[in-house]
């Protein structure tokens, strides 16, 4: 008996469509189409939001700074993305910070300290570490943008809250990257390379493209480490009966906790818990700050971006012109000039390679961040009076601050 020419028809459609279904649907077949639209923003296009409006991403729905507050109060962790080094979000992690204190006991996970640094930030907490001795730790294990952090550390100071260093030691790292094969489960944390997702959105920020993934393997083995080391420090807080009241923030480069595959989830995986992410967003870069844009092939990633995402503006701290005209290096707690460049202000003031700053204008220097920051109160024509070490001698120079000649 000949098939109904409809049916036939009909079976032939269906067909068609379950094989798109599965196109879809499957690991390596998923398409633009069935990704979260708009960044992991499903109602709200993030770039259509006014400046200080907070979205619920998961409802699309527009919520006051005190309605996120007291919702994101009853996770255990709130993980708190920034783009490094733009002031506003920092603004807002204090804020974060600032709600939750005032209710719980608070502890502040941060990817900025190493956890070999504990021991010195305990000190820090107990108000027995000196400004400039923190100053040096932070610089030893982050680099510059202090007077970012800064408001932070005081409050956190002040009110006793513990900081937690989350990221590996250099030592494991060095031994991780050269392909040292300790067991896991005693210098390094148990890792999850099986997120797919996770290795496009990453191998899309390294510049992936097809053909060289497998170059970039090994940076994305260390970001794996860099995360697991920070879940696993955050699991291990959460584990500890001393913590057991304690809620904890996490501070940490968006892209660690956005679409919630970088820490957040691996930190579920070995304790499960209630968290939320928020994400300070930027979605338009000031034409001057175009220099500092990732270029980032686009993926079809099909999960939200974080729970709520604060729309702020970008702004980093104003740049000085006034340039030394030198190549500065901390060891321990001095600042060592490396290299001098010609006809430059510190050239023409006598300075050379070698030599040891110890202060300027009277100013103690014990870290490279000492130097930057005294150089960005300092204008053209104005001088700086600087004592240095050279050899056995101490010597003092004045510099002029001139432009630049190009």
């Amino acid at each position: 008996m000949n098939p109904n020419p409809v049916t036939q028809t009909l079976r032939i459609v269906l067909a068609a469509l379950f094989l798109c279904w599965l196109l879809v649907f499957t690991r390596d077949g998923f398409s633009e189409e069935f990704a979260v639209p708009n960044q992991g923003s499903p109602y709200r296009d993030l770039g259509a939001m006014e400046v200080d409006q907070i979205l619920h991403i998961p409802t699309g729905r527009v919520v006051s700074p005190n309605q996120m507050m007291d919702a994101i109060s009853a996770s255990r962790v709130i993980y708190v993305g920034e783009t490094h080094d733009n002031i506003e979000a920092h603004k807002v992690q204090l804020q974060i910070i600032q709600h939750i204190a005032k209710k719980y006991p608070l502890a502040i996970g941060l990817e900025m300290f190493r956890r070999s640094a504990q021991e010195d930030l305990n000190l820090w907490h107990q108000g027995q570490l000196p400004l400039k001795e923190f100053k040096n730790l932070f610089h030893k294990n982050w680099g510059g943008g202090f007077g970012l952090y800064q408001p932070i550390f005081e409050f956190a100071k002040s009110h006793k809250l513990p900081l937690i260093g989350l990221k590996s030691s250099r030592a494991v790292e060095r031994q991780f990257r050269a392909g040292d094969p300790a067991p896991h489960n005693t210098l390094y944390p148990e890792i999850d390379d099986t997120d797919p997702y996770h290795r496009a959105f990453a191998l899309s920020a390294f510049g992936g493209h097809r053909g060289t993934a497998k170059a970039l393997e090994k940076p994305y083995r260390m970001l794996l480490l860099w995360e697991e080391t920070m879940a696993q420090t955050v699991a291990n807080f959460l584990r500890d009966p001393a913590n057991k009241e304690k809620k904890m923030v996490v501070l940490a480069g968006g892209f660690h906790v956005q679409y919630g595959f970088g820490i957040p989830k691996r930190a579920y995986r070995r304790l499960p818990h209630n968290y939320s992410i928020v994400l300070p967003d930027i979605t338009q870069i000031p034409e001057a700050l175009k220099d500092r844009e990732m270029t980032v092939e686009k993926v079809s990633i099909p999960l939200y971006a974080s729970d709520y995402a604060w729309k702020v503006e970008y702004k980093v701290p104003q740049q000085s012109k006034v340039k030394l005209g030198v190549r500065l290096a901390q060891e321990n707690k001095r600042v060592l000039l490396k290299s001098v460049a010609p006809h430059s202000n510190a050239y023409n003031a006598g300075m050379k390679a070698g030599d040891i700053l110890l202060a300027m204008d009277g100013e103690d220097l014990s870290g490279v961040d000492d130097v930057l920051e005294l150089l960005r109160t300092k204008h053209f024509d104005e001088r700086s009076t600087f004592k240095l070490q050279r050899d056995n001698k101490i010597l003092s120079v004045e510099v002029v601050f001139k432009p630049v000649k190009k």
